[in-house]
């Protein structure tokens, strides 16, 4: 008899944990098997090698050709026939696809609820000993060895998105790791489910269920779930907030020292010459990315709220201002040795005084757009 075919994505940087959560499922469930596509070798030879596997070994070995010299491509292009071919045949329970290290699990995801495949799970694998070094990392992959082709990302912001998307974390039991490590693991992704392995029931945790448009939604700078407040083995994560837009010159002057105040921060924010635009902040490894992500819902007319996505909607509602609407300051800074009033003294000054603030918006949108240069404008 047939059976129906689950589908789970196990990625992550950490390789030996990565290998250890598919080997776990492997065991765990009868019929799954593993799909593995190597990126390595891709720029070199041109080709993107596949591996299919179960607990007992290889059961088969292919080829992908490049698409469009892009190795990332080329696992797209391959991933989903050899998943339509096992949902075909009828064999197989769960089929973990067993992301190659820089490959973040979003993209992944994305492309195979698209293909209308059961995508039941989404797992990154982490050794607690190595979230700091990963985090702090701020080579870009191609250095370290972890490039498929030509790629700008760099290893810290790498491993922040694929640490964040995940709602399962498989924990690589290590020996190495201490407190200190695990408290930052919990405060960068404290809504994350964590499984131990080799031993805990990761089976369970990936055949749950897994919403695309909810993890998407989890991730977006106009409502994503960020970090509280936190205290433990001497790591902490702040939340600074405001209503008061920033002052674009100032805050530029202080992004070097904002940026290396915290192994990650993250969050919305706004600057007064800009009064329309929601900014993400994205920080990791000392550097720091910053993108307009289209308009405030307050900036927006009446009639365009509906094509709004409803969990936007609520969440702007949920922090909504009678002056400023949804606008408003929130970064998240988590790091070991946090300065809580460090960054609160220098955030703060970066807000218009009182002075610019009563001057008004016709004024502030005067102000030297020091941004311009880094919003590529």
């Amino acid at each position: 008899m047939s059976v129906p075919l689950s589908v789970a994505l196990v990625g992550g940087l950490h390789s030996e944990a990565r290998r250890a959560a598919v080997d776990r499922l492997l065991a765990s469930v009868p019929g799954s098997v593993a799909l593995h596509h190597d990126l390595s070798t891709a720029a070199e030879r041109g080709t993107v090698v596949r591996t299919v596997r179960d607990a007992t070994g290889v059961l088969s070995t292919g080829e992908a050709p490049l698409v469009n010299d892009c190795a990332c491509c080329a696992l797209r292009e391959d991933l989903v026939p050899e998943l339509e071919r096992l949902a075909d045949a009828g064999l197989t329970r769960l089929a973990v696809v067993e992301l190659w290290d820089s490959v973040e699990p979003k993209a992944m995801a994305e492309v195979v609820a698209a293909a209308g495949l059961d995508l039941t799970g989404v797992v990154t694998a982490v050794d607690p000993a190595l979230v700091l070094p990963c985090l702090g990392n701020g080579d870009d992959l191609a250095d370290a060895g972890l490039a498929a082709a030509t790629d700008q990302r760099t290893v810290a912001d790498t491993w922040a998105r694929q640490l964040e998307y995940a709602p399962v974390l498989a924990v690589l039991d290590s020996p190495e790791a201490d407190d200190e490590d695990r408290a930052l693991l919990a405060q960068l992704h404290p809504t994350a489910r964590h499984v131990a392995v080799p031993d805990g029931d990761l089976a369970a945790a990936v055949l749950a269920g897994f919403d695309v448009e909810a993890a998407a939604a989890a991730q977006h700078p106009a409502c994503a779930l960020l970090p509280q407040e936190a205290d433990a083995a001497g790591v902490g994560t702040y939340v600074w907030r405001a209503r008061r837009p920033f002052h674009p010159g100032r805050l530029y002057a202080a992004l070097e020292d904002l940026t290396c105040a915290a192994a990650r921060s993250r969050g919305r924010f706004w600057l007064a010459d800009r009064p329309d635009t929601l900014l993400h902040w994205d920080a990791a490894g000392g550097a720091l990315c910053v993108e307009g992500v289209g308009p405030w819902l307050a900036a927006l007319p009446d009639a365009a709220w509906e094509m709004v996505p409803p969990v936007r909607r609520a969440a702007a509602a949920l922090d909504w201002d009678p002056e400023f609407g949804d606008r408003c300051q929130h970064l998240v800074f988590t790091s070991p040795g946090l300065d809580r009033e460090g960054l609160a003294e220098l955030l703060g000054s970066c807000l218009l005084t009182d002075a610019e603030y009563a001057a008004g918006r016709t004024a502030w949108q005067r102000l030297p757009s020091a941004f311009d240069t880094l919003l590529e404008v």
